[in-house]
């Protein structure tokens, strides 16, 4: 099972994500039948999703609406790495991102106070 930490829980980040989420997931070609086999959607909520003849965003928005727990969380990222939505995967466990720039953001302070100590010491 894929684990991620993030201070307030995947389940926040992707609840925090939902806009961009519902735009780039593709809930067709797997990822409805790979949820239900893993037990994040049961056979009522795929056939309601799974059926509906509405826009792909609508049936992602749906999906995400049904995503209640940390675990159906991973589960929903773990799906998305199998079925070859690894860029959506990584939209999430980056936090939209911002986990990367944070890191970049870190990695520049870092080598600035790195700099500004050297220079102090010498």
């Amino acid at each position: 099972m894929f684990n991620v930490m993030f201070l307030d829980g995947i389940l926040a980040t992707i609840t925090r994500l939902k806009s961009d989420l519902t735009n780039i997931i593709e809930p067709d070609f797997g990822l409805l039948e790979h949820l239900l086999g893993q037990e994040v959607l049961t056979r009522r909520q795929y056939d309601d999703i799974h059926c509906e003849r509405r826009a792909a965003y609508r049936r992602s928005e749906a999906v995400l609406d049904l995503l209640e727990s940390q675990d159906q969380c991973d589960k929903f990222v773990t799906a998305l790495q199998r079925i070859g939505q690894q860029h959506v995967a990584n939209f999430v466990t980056q936090n939209g991102g911002q986990k990367h720039l944070q890191c970049c953001v870190l990695s520049v302070l870092l080598t600035v106070m790195n700099v500004t100590f050297c220079l102090f010491v010498h």
